[in-house]
């Protein structure tokens, strides 16, 4: 995860009130490091396939999250998923395990690499595969470390709909800025056709995605952090 991503993961989190916390997939620990450098005291339990328990957690399982969040997992008042959901297949069946183990008003903060951005699209339409999703044949071994599932705002919003969470916002971060000239040039039309769908939505939920469909954050950035709460 780039650095300047996890700042602005942690800058939006610095106000935010939690006592107990998830890191899945927690990697080399930066999330604690960050919170507790900000002066926050959580317990931290820690989820990742292949790394070894990093300083500051309470607990870290070893635990494919493509099979959902280990039996005897807590309940937490945050969950953060960071650069997690790219590797797996079954994102359904993660977010509603994240679901049950939010307390009432907690918080889920999801980020991923964005394959709406232009160069993206540019690269699918000459290649047939996103940035960072190349084809795996020859090399697919299952929960090895691989980026499978694409993600960009439509299809991260419908599957925390489908999961059970509302509330859902992308944070702007250093990498939502359009990095080329002719990126800002090609993404005019996706940006005006979600103005257009603004105007025709009949509904408050409706207006909201197209908004934030029609955002930097959604159609130039190359990362997205979105946040959601349980309904």
């Amino acid at each position: 995860m780039p650095p300047s991503s996890q700042e602005a993961v942690l800058a939006w989190l610095k106000d935010k009130k939690f006592t107990t916390v998830l890191d899945a997939p927690s990697g080399d620990g930066w999330l604690v490091k960050g919170l507790k450098a900000q002066g926050h005291g959580e317990e931290f339990d820690g989820i990742d396939l292949y790394e070894a328990a990093a300083e500051g957690y309470r607990r870290v399982w070893k635990h494919d999250l493509n099979e959902g969040l280990p039996a005897d997992c807590s309940t937490y008042d945050l969950v953060c998923c960071c650069e997690g959901i790219e590797h797996v297949g079954n994102p359904l069946l993660l977010f509603q395990a994240f679901k049950r183990c939010i307390t009432p008003g907690g918080h889920l903060v999801v980020t991923t690499p964005n394959v709406w951005y232009p160069q993206a699209r540019l690269q699918y339409l000459a290649r047939g595969f996103f940035p960072s999703f190349p084809c795996l044949a020859g090399k697919i071994v299952y929960g090895s470390h691989m980026h499978i599932m694409p993600w960009n705002w439509p299809q991260l919003y419908l599957y925390l709909k489908l999961a059970g969470f509302d509330q859902i916002q992308i944070v702007s971060e250093p990498l939502s800025v359009a990095k080329h000239l002719h990126e800002k040039i090609l993404s005019l039309p996706a940006l005006l056709y979600a103005r257009r769908r603004v105007r025709k939505a009949r509904t408050d939920e409706e207006r909201g995605f197209w908004e934030t469909a029609g955002s930097d954050m959604a159609v130039r950035g190359r990362h997205l952090i979105v946040t959601a709460r349980p309904t």
